[in-house]
């Protein structure tokens, strides 16, 4: 266990959690909402440290991220709980369930040697929110900082600005940020959550010099009505601008929400909008299909990189321009030639 880097006391012997925005007050004995932290004797200590679901190398196109070091592999982990709890959660599995106090911990050092030795680029925190496990990521990513290894982040961007800084000061660069709803979306799926919160974070990281990418998962029933997607949208803009992408996926029904799967009409018609609104990097997810997840020249369309299967098999940027009219393409990194099995 660590006692929390980002905590204040309240009240006698309660603390509160300064790590995300839901920032837990908690008695002796109390455990936030994400499971992980714990008031220890007037101390917030971070209970779950070390304790991990899973480890893999991943391509980085699967968190998604376009435009940050493509076809790269970061060696993705996680550990157990989360500070939402979206009933349709894929990896419910993980984010609904208490860390195992009993099961072995995991110290940096091991994960940074498993990236370097599996000849991954860099390290992510993936599959359950990240926010659950914000001491033990100080402390992976500072030290894989110093081996050369980018750091990057799978989360719903629920950070406070404090805890935001302090990932970015260790070498986390790359955010895949979901954005879940609008202030119109139905709040019995995930409480008093201020979406426009999410916007704020993704801004701060591009003022400290982060890259970002946006994703935004269309349930049906909670997020896909017309007001919403023109809120997420215009948000989107106003806050971002036009260069940052935004990943348009499609639900599946899993956990407790069973409502049928996004129409890809729906999603197409998402994407479409979203391109007349001005935004020049919009991807398609979840379809299976290589043209939505292809970026063009948003100034010529020409193809710049065709990707299948989570892998780049075409990469026409060079020196981070369009070769074929100039106009410039952010791409965060550099490229990585790898072959794969199924080229």
């Amino acid at each position: 266990m660590r006692e929390s880097k980002l905590y204040r006391k309240h009240n006698k012997d309660e603390v509160q959690c300064l790590i995300c925005e839901r920032l837990c007050i908690l008695k002796p004995g109390q455990k936030g909402i994400c499971k992980n932290y714990e008031n220890k004797d007037g101390k917030l200590m971070n209970i779950g440290y070390g304790i991990l679901s899973a480890i893999e190398s991943r391509p980085i196109e699967v968190k998604p991220f376009f435009h940050y070091w493509p076809n790269s592999t970061a060696l993705t982990f996680s550990n157990y709980g989360c500070n939402f709890y979206c009933p349709w959660c894929q990896n419910y599995h993980l984010s609904f369930e208490n860390p195992p106090l009993s099961r072995e911990r995991f110290e940096p050092e091991i994960l940074v040697k498993m990236a370097i030795k599996n000849g991954d680029e860099g390290l992510c925190a993936s599959f359950n929110e990240p926010t659950t496990q914000f001491d033990f990521l100080i402390d992976v990513f500072s030290l894989g900082k110093k081996h050369g290894l980018y750091g990057t982040l799978v989360t719903n961007g629920y950070f406070t600005k404090s805890a935001l800084k302090e990932l970015i000061n260790v070498g986390v660069d790359g955010f895949s940020i979901d954005i879940k709803g609008c202030p119109q979306s139905r709040r019995i799926a995930l409480g008093s959550i201020n979406h426009e919160v999410v916007f704020r974070n993704a801004k701060l990281i591009l003022d400290l010099g982060g890259h970002v990418e946006i994703v935004y998962l269309v349930v049906t029933g909670f997020n896909d009505g017309e007001e919403c997607i023109e809120w997420i949208l215009n948000k989107h803009l106003d806050y971002l601008g036009p260069e940052v992408p935004l990943h348009i996926n499609r639900y599946y029904p899993a956990n407790y929400w069973r409502k049928p799967p996004t129409s890809i009409s729906k999603l197409l018609s998402i994407r479409k909008l979203a391109i007349k609104l001005g935004i020049e990097y919009v991807y398609v997810g979840n379809i299976g299909s290589s043209e939505y997840e292809t970026t063009y020249c948003p100034k010529c369309g020409k193809v710049l990189i065709e990707r299948i299967r989570y892998r780049v098999t075409y990469y026409k940027v060079e020196n981070g321009k369009c070769p074929y009219c100039g106009y410039t393409i952010p791409i965060r990194g550099r490229y990585i030639k790898k072959r794969y099995w199924f080229f």
